[in-house]
């Protein structure tokens, strides 16, 4: 069997034309990975969308059906950044249910990738910088519920801190978070993850790499993780326009294969998400998030996982 991939048409919802958030990406990457024979239509999986039940193993009821029924106050809204519509809602939903079918086929099969993902701002009670329910503490929260997970690590190399993860799993043992971010970066107010490295602006490629591989084996070993959520936002590369680190595609790449032949040559399973990155050049961004489904298809080939 080749890698499990993870799309669904609805990861694509409506947004105003000038819109910063680049929605179409989700779409455009599906498409590049298919023509450039990354992968074949038959290793995609397709989601459902998540029960308000699943997500409301971290969000307060109170937010959901408000975010859901769209009476969400406007302050919160603009917290979001993101227009309120049904479009949304399901697009939502149907995301954080390709995270937790990620996370399912990661254990089946050592490895797995979404083609969305990472939404690692959304508080219990509130979503934030373009993350409106958290999918990798949902994901996370209904394995362990469903006893298929007791030990969870949550890699996040997204350059803006996981701040919303870190506070959910702040008084949580079972659940380590490790991010590596830019310091002087979204969000203003930094949460406490069970590991932060902040790194300084401008941190090239090497320094980056090195930086990681003091950290990541280690971490296994201490935490021994039942699955790996990794979040590959490209958002640390040069020409992103929220970034402020300076990795080039190569760096992204040889990123990729370090943190999967890390995780996957010790035997720990891993699950993917493709986490932020924003670029005028829509093409140069949507190759910048094929890197990950191109490292993991050689890894998963590589291992015979």
């Amino acid at each position: 069997m080749d890698l499990p991939l993870i799309y669904h048409p609805g990861y694509v919802a409506p947004l105003p034309p000038d819109h910063r958030f680049p929605m179409a990406k989700f779409k455009k990457l599906y498409e590049m990975l298919l023509a450039d024979g990354v992968a074949v239509a038959s290793q995609f999986f397709s989601p459902e969308r998540a029960p308000q039940k699943w997500i409301e193993l971290v969000h307060t009821s109170d937010y959901v059906q408000a975010y859901c029924d769209g009476t969400l106050d406007a302050k919160a809204q603009r917290r979001i950044g993101l227009p309120w519509s049904f479009e949304l809602v399901n697009r939502t939903c149907i995301a954080v249910g390709g995270t937790i079918l990620t996370a399912e086929l990661a254990l089946q099969h050592g490895l797995a990738c979404n083609t969305a993902g990472g939404t690692h701002h959304a508080f219990p009670s509130y979503g934030s910088g373009f993350c409106i329910f958290n999918d990798l503490a949902i994901a996370a929260r209904h394995l362990q519920q469903t006893t298929r997970v007791k030990r969870v690590l949550i890699v996040d190399l997204d350059v803006h801190q996981g701040d919303g993860t870190a506070f959910i799993f702040r008084d949580d043992a079972s659940v380590f978070t490790f991010s590596m971010h830019c310091e002087v970066n979204f969000p203003g107010s930094k949460q406490q993850s069970d590991l932060d490295v902040p790194l300084p602006q401008g941190m090239e490629d090497d320094d980056y790499l090195q930086t990681l591989a003091s950290y990541l084996p280690d971490l296994l070993s201490q935490v021994k993780p039942d699955l790996v959520f990794y979040d590959a936002g490209v958002d640390p590369h040069m020409c992103d326009r929220l970034g402020k680190l300076s990795l080039t595609d190569t760096g992204l790449f040889r990123r990729e294969m370090q943190v999967l032949t890390t995780c996957v040559s010790l035997g720990y399973p891993v699950a993917c998400v493709i986490g932020g990155g924003y670029a005028d050049d829509m093409n140069a961004l949507v190759y910048r998030h094929s890197l990950l489904h191109r490292a993991a298809s050689d890894i998963y080939r590589h291992y015979r996982l």
